[in-house]
């Protein structure tokens, strides 16, 4: 028969190979942590640096969208306005047309025109 010293030293050295494999596969999950961990903060910066440029797009967006509506107001207004100038120049037209043309028919312009 084995000895009783023997079979505790052949347990003793089983636990001690079990307790060198756990500590070294938390040295190996710690280090993935790490890596981890790394990558989050890189990503988290990375995310913060887009959403600045986001904010900084999105604000000159407004801007624009903002200066486009302003400049179809104005551009509304200015062809009303030039609108409003036609109908009055020929309505202008007209009125000189049957002006001249009632002169025409006025018997002193015939004395001096003949």
């Amino acid at each position: 028969m084995t000895q009783p010293g023997a079979i505790l030293q052949g347990y003793n050295n089983e636990l001690v190979k079990y307790i060198e494999d756990l500590g070294m596969q938390k040295e190996e999950l710690n280090k993935q942590i790490q890596q981890a961990e790394e990558e989050k903060n890189k990503l988290q910066h990375e995310i913060q640096a887009l959403n600045e440029q986001l904010d900084h797009v999105c604000e000159n967006l407004d801007q624009k969208i903002a200066l486009r509506n302003d400049l179809s107001k104005i551009l509304n207004e200015a062809e009303t306005a030039y609108m409003k100038i036609l109908d009055s120049s020929r309505t202008l037209l007209n009125v000189l047309k049957k002006e001249v043309g009632d002169l025409k028919h006025t018997p002193e312009l015939k004395s001096n025109v003949t």
